[in-house]
């Protein structure tokens, strides 16, 4: 590995309908199965990869306009999907990134959000394994 900045720790316990938990406590949340209708409340794998990645790219994105001197403001959302994987009968995830900038031009918008996932370290890990959509919108 390379020179490793930080290193976060968190558990799982009893799978996509048991319980997670980071070493320090803020994250502490009981996991439900969405599909089940159980009635329950809780989170799911998909969610919790929804926000890592949201945070992440979304940092990358104001980096990269930082880095051309742009000064923009953004909300990226991450929908994660889990769905059927054709090729055995397993399951695959899918991410669509919808990402609303203020500050530049729809094209120039365009631009920095193709940086920021050549950029962004989830893009990175997820690329050429995962479909990753971006819908780019300014106002």
């Amino acid at each position: 590995m390379s020179d490793v900045m930080f290193t976060s720790h968190a558990s799982a316990r009893g799978g996509r309908e048991g319980h997670v938990k980071s070493d320090d406590g803020l994250i502490d949340l009981k996991l439900v199965d969405p599909g089940a209708d159980s009635g329950e409340k809780g989170s799911n794998p998909e969610q919790l990869f929804a926000a890592g990645y949201a945070a992440c790219y979304d940092g990358a994105l104001n980096l990269m306009a930082s880095k051309v001197n742009k000064e923009i403001d953004s909300t990226t959302q991450a929908d994660v999907s889990l769905m059927k994987d054709p090729s055995d009968d397993g399951f695959q995830i899918g991410v669509t990134l919808n990402v609303e900038v203020k500050g530049v031009s729809q094209e120039e918008a365009e631009e920095l959000t193709k940086k920021a996932h050549d950029f962004c370290p989830y893009s990175k890990a997820t690329r050429g394994n995962i479909n990753v959509e971006i819908k780019v919108k300014t106002q």
